[in-house]
């Protein structure tokens, strides 16, 4: 299933965008403070088209000290694969958390591990982690940029309400 992916990829290359929406975490620097009322904008259910298929990606409300999250791809009518994760508050500052799996729910990461992308900054419209953004365009429409590992090129999710 790795290897479709990367070949989708490869073959979408032109939905990749050479522009730079997506800041890099810094040790140095470290995360801004920052709470679950600062993403809260996320919240929704929402849908966009890539990587050839159709997105479903869902925000809960904050509860708990999370924004939990569920993403979905459909390709050809078919899951290509899950992702579920969330947002935390952490030592006063956010961590976005997520893990993948396939359509038959067998997980790509290790049971225990995530992937983890530290914040790296806020603005009332854009939340940076580590090569992953989130933009509000509006009420009901939100970007996503990220950086696949693979390739190091950054793709762009337009998801409406």
């Amino acid at each position: 299933m790795k290897n479709l992916l990367l070949l989708l990829f490869l073959v979408l290359g032109n939905t990749f965008s050479n522009a730079q929406n997506t800041l890099n975490y810094n040790d140095e620097k470290g995360s801004p403070k920052a709470t679950l009322q600062d993403v809260k904008w996320i919240v929704g259910n929402w849908t966009g088209e890539a990587l050839g298929g159709i997105c479903q990606e869902t925000w809960s409300e904050p509860i708990g000290n999370s924004m939990m999250f569920s993403f979905k791809l459909v390709v050809d009518g078919k899951v290509a694969f899950y992702e579920l994760g969330h947002i935390i508050e952490k030592d006063k500052t956010l961590l976005l958390q997520l893990k993948h799996f396939d359509g038959e729910l067998k997980g790509w990461e290790k049971a225990e591990v995530s992937e983890n992308f530290r914040l790296v900054k806020v603005t009332p419209t854009r939340v940076y982690f580590d090569k992953f953004t989130f933009e509000k365009i509006s009420d009901n429409e939100i970007n996503i940029y990220v950086v696949f590992e693979e390739s190091g090129k950054e793709m762009k999710f337009n998801f409406k309400k």
